[in-house]
């Protein structure tokens, strides 16, 4: 069992004020796997005042020397690959060629794409004749990230806080801190100057609320539910800090039906990635109706497939969902779809068969789910689809856009024009087509409850800086 009681606040390890331990759960065998301690006002105090008084000499710093440093922790990050992948494995469930590929490779791929983007980036301009503009560092960041794709969150926000000349204070999910610890020692490794990152464990209500309403901290940088996002908004109003949210998502897949042959089978196996723990996936897939009844067997043969199995075994499988909670989440959400009525396909209650322990769930598939019904409405956060039938574009788009959320949205089309003209009238921050991902640097975000932030690229980087207007300075 890994003992983890200490946080790493001005370039250092340190004990918590007034230590409150709490065991980390494998999700796989329901065992402790870890004991963290959980900080409180006087953690957060401290880690907030390191990174204050860091602020102007790291900001003054030229960024060529930030970038080299950031360039030195990657090459660490790069080198504990397997480290870094059983932490994750452990912490939050995902089977181990999961971890090492797809988890870990999340937080290499965003490193690459701002060491790019970097090179772009211009924090001072010419405006007109004789004024200029310049993008400056925020100031202290509050990072409060989640525990479904750890390190994906953890550098999207770490890497162009510190690129831009902020310091932060990041606090992981409790339900998965480990990746995070192992991050912390990287830095320092990596000899990134004291008070300029810094990691206090807790949980939402203690020291995520203690960083929204800081007076200290300019800017909460968050990822996570819906809920969260609006009681940290609410905390951050007195102090008027920026506050960047990624939210939750109910994202639509629309098959049209002259769709590719793969595009239901795409599409499942893009919901139940990563156990269907990912705000961006397509849980909802909207089918032309000429198409509608093939589709549902696809889906049905497709769900049936998808194997669950133990984390540290190699393969294609998925996981356990991350908690108890969230199972009991996920169980109730299957319950009340099979009582309002939807068509269970595929999967349903309990355990896949012959699985007695762990948070596994079963791979789930409901046909004619009606917009009324809660499956169709609420986030589930786990390997659950709902599928329905639509009769024209018009009546697609009404449907992905009938929800509160407004992330990644899907369409499956071989017309291009029709693709293109459904991607524009569709309300989310992105639309992916024909399975085709996104470039590395194209800005993550959505529209409406979604949130508010983009991660990623350019625009991730903006996202830390305030802009200052100069003017009768002409331009040399």
């Amino acid at each position: 069992m890994i003992e983890k009681r200490q946080f790493y606040i001005n370039g250092a390890w340190v004990d918590p004020a007034a230590p409150r331990d709490m065991d980390v759960i494998d999700p796989a065998t329901e065992d402790t796997c870890a004991v963290i301690s959980l900080g409180d006002q006087a953690d957060t105090d401290a880690a907030v005042a390191a990174a204050k008084t860091a602020f102007p000499g790291w900001a003054a710093l030229e960024m060529s020397e930030r970038i080299a440093l950031l360039k030195k922790l990657s090459k660490i990050y790069k080198e504990r690959r397997d480290d870094m992948a059983e932490a994750m494995r452990l912490e939050m469930g995902a089977p181990v060629d999961l971890a090492t590929n797809g988890q870990w490779g999340a937080g290499a791929w965003h490193m690459a794409g701002f060491l790019e983007a970097l090179a772009d980036f211009e924090a001072e301009t010419p405006y007109k004749e004789v004024d200029r503009t310049r993008l400056e560092p925020i100031g202290v960041c509050a990072l409060i990230t989640p525990w479904n794709w750890p390190m994906n969150q953890v550098v999207l926000k770490v890497f162009p806080a510190l690129a831009v000349g902020c310091t932060v204070v990041l606090k992981p999910s409790e339900i998965a801190p480990l990746s995070s610890l192992l991050f912390a020692e990287m830095v320092h490794d990596a000899g990134i100057p004291a008070g300029v990152f810094n990691l206090v464990n807790g949980d939402g209500v203690g020291v995520g609320s203690q960083l929204s309403a800081h007076p200290d901290v300019d800017m909460v940088s968050f990822t996570g539910s819906t809920r969260a996002g609006i009681a940290i908004s609410k905390a951050a109003a007195d102090t008027l800090k920026r506050v960047s949210l990624e939210l939750g998502g109910k994202g639509a897949n629309i098959v049209f039906a002259d769709a590719d042959e793969k595009a239901v089978k795409r599409g499942v196996q893009h919901c139940m990635n990563n156990t269907g723990q990912s705000c961006n996936a397509p849980t909802r897939m909207l089918v032309e109706r000429d198409r509608y009844a093939q589709a549902v067997e696809e889906a049905k043969a497709t769900a049936e497939a998808t194997q669950v199995g133990p984390t540290s075994e190699s393969g294609r499988h998925i996981g356990p969902v991350v908690s108890e909670a969230q199972f009991n989440k996920i169980q109730g959400l299957i319950e009340v779809g099979i009582k309002e009525g939807a068509t269970l396909v595929a999967g349903g209650l309990g355990r896949p068969e012959g699985v007695n322990k762990g948070y596994y769930v079963r791979p789930t598939v409901f046909a004619d789910v009606t917009p009324d019904m809660t499956i169709y409405r609420e986030e589930i956060f786990g390997p659950v689809l709902a599928m329905s039938p639509f009769d024209s574009e018009e009546e697609a788009i009404s449907m992905a856009n009938d929800t509160v959320y407004g992330l990644t949205n899907y369409i499956q089309s071989g017309d291009d024009a029709k693709r293109l003209r459904v991607a524009r009238a569709v309300r989310s921050g992105m639309v992916e087509t024909n399975g085709v991902g996104r470039q590395n640097g194209s800005p993550f975000g959505g529209y409406k409850q979604s949130g508010n932030g983009r991660e990623g690229g350019l625009w991730g980087i903006e996202e830390f800086c305030e802009v200052k207007a100069i003017s009768g300075c002409p331009w040399e």
